[in-house]
């Protein structure tokens, strides 16, 4: 898959696009890229066209000048689908990527038709969250991004043997985050607010996925506002990376969101 790039507002930012149809924007997490989603761009390419973005200091994407934001990473997301002539687009944001997503909502509702939070929540951090946020920023900062990797990943995944080669491609693409652009990303995190308002006010259709087995954000941190026009999915065997544990059922439960 050969990667894109345009020029937002001075930054570089890189990206996978295929196939034609609607729109749909995914945004990777927190030490990823746009390869997280690899396994599940070629099936929904078929029917629509998937633009994979890599989030600022992630992948081949640059870092932005001044200090990082979730409301900055959102302004980018924007800025590269203008770039791209799209007017609308349906997004799916992965953990660090839903918060972008909730707050390219918050700013820029009617560019887009649907959204989904993807083992992410409207939560702000707690109290003990934030100081794990500075604890993992000094990590990066004493061992470097591959150490931080290396005990972040595992994780992220369902606890089990059964995902040891996804679990090394998953390190292999957090090793591309730049120690900045992971940092940055960590203050992003801690700083953000509390956005269940969007979920509450939103005539958008939303779909909320959780990952049964998730030691990230489980069911219950995800699922935090029930409305007629939220729809509510768990995959009972996914952990916090549904893309690689169990792709042909993210891909069936993006399909019918779609569809509806």
């Amino acid at each position: 898959m050969n990667a894109k790039q345009v020029n937002v507002n001075g930054t570089p930012i890189s990206f996978y696009e295929e196939g034609q149809g609607d729109p749909v924007v995914l945004i990777h997490g927190f030490c990823g890229s746009k390869d997280y989603w690899q396994k599940v761009i070629r099936p929904l390419a078929e029917d629509y066209r998937i633009i994979a973005i890599d989030l600022p200091g992630h992948g081949d994407s640059e870092m932005p000048s001044g200090d990082s934001s979730i409301e900055k990473m959102a302004e980018l997301i924007q800025g590269t689908i203008q770039e791209l002539g799209v007017e609308k687009a349906s997004l799916f944001g992965h953990s660090l990527g839903g918060y972008v997503t909730l707050a390219f909502a918050e700013a820029h509702e009617d560019k887009i038709r649907k959204f989904a939070l993807i083992h992410s929540t409207a939560n702000p951090d707690s109290e003990e969250g934030k100081k794990g946020r500075d604890v993992a920023a000094g990590k990066i900062g004493a061992e470097g991004i591959r150490s931080f990797v290396d005990g972040l990943v595992p994780n992220l995944f369902a606890p089990g043997e059964e995902h040891k080669q996804e679990l090394q491609t998953a390190k292999e693409i957090g090793y591309s985050t730049s120690s900045e652009g992971a940092k940055a990303a960590l203050k992003a995190m801690k700083q953000r607010p509390d956005r269940n308002m969007i979920l509450k006010k939103t005539e958008l259709p939303v779909l909320i996925l959780a990952g049964g087995k998730d030691q990230i954000i489980p069911p219950e941190k995800a699922f935090t506002v029930e409305r007629p026009n939220i729809h509510q999915e768990t995959i009972e065997e996914a952990g916090h990376m549904s893309m690689y544990e169990t792709p042909v059922e993210l891909v069936a439960v993006i399909r019918e969101f779609m569809q509806k």
